[in-house]
């Protein structure tokens, strides 16, 4: 059984710290959209959430196009925070490079190091958000989203069609906000 929801936060900072993660470079993250991307298998869910057989937060789309909660969340949190400077639907802009890509390539935790501690090698000005409820609260969602956009599994865009919030999400949501 994972963790209480929220949890991860603590310990992928430790993670991030130890591992120098968040050294690959956002705007190299290229996906050749003619090669076939492999599925992203969902291993289980949790109270809403899905997860893969490493416990790494995961989108979940069915057939008639519905999304899971964490990412249509995502989409929200992504628009309120993160378009601005990386564009629409993480697809970049002039002034900060495409994202939608970052949570495959960079990976879980390298992405959560990225988010938490910022980043500034001289060529991009990432800000941390590490001290920021409205991402912190929410950047598994912001995870799950991007992943989902980086593979294709949602089209540009709000989802049409998204399950409920479960109990689960939604008590912990009102614990990491306050």
């Amino acid at each position: 059984m994972r963790p209480a929801i929220f949890s991860f936060i603590a310990a992928t900072f430790a993670v991030t710290l130890a591992s120098g993660a968040g050294a690959a470079n956002w705007s190299d993250q290229k996906v050749d959209p003619s090669a076939e991307q492999p599925e992203v298998p969902v291993a289980y869910e949790e109270g809403g959430r899905y997860f893969t057989e490493d416990d790494i937060p995961t989108y979940n789309i069915a057939e008639d196009g519905t999304v899971d909660w964490m990412t249509f969340s995502g989409f929200r949190r992504y628009h309120a925070e993160c378009h601005v400077c990386h564009g629409p639907d993480g697809e970049g802009s002039t002034y900060a490079p495409k994202v939608k890509n970052s949570a495959i390539h960079m990976g879980y935790y390298d992405f959560v190091g990225v988010v938490v501690n910022g980043r500034g090698d001289g060529n991009s000005i990432m800000p941390h958000f590490g001290d920021n409820p409205n991402v912190m609260c929410y950047l598994d969602d912001i995870y799950v989203y991007l992943k989902a956009r980086g593979m294709e599994a949602v089209p540009r865009g709000r989802p049409a069609k998204k399950e409920p919030k479960s109990d689960m999400i939604a008590e912990a949501e009102n614990a990491c906000m306050g």
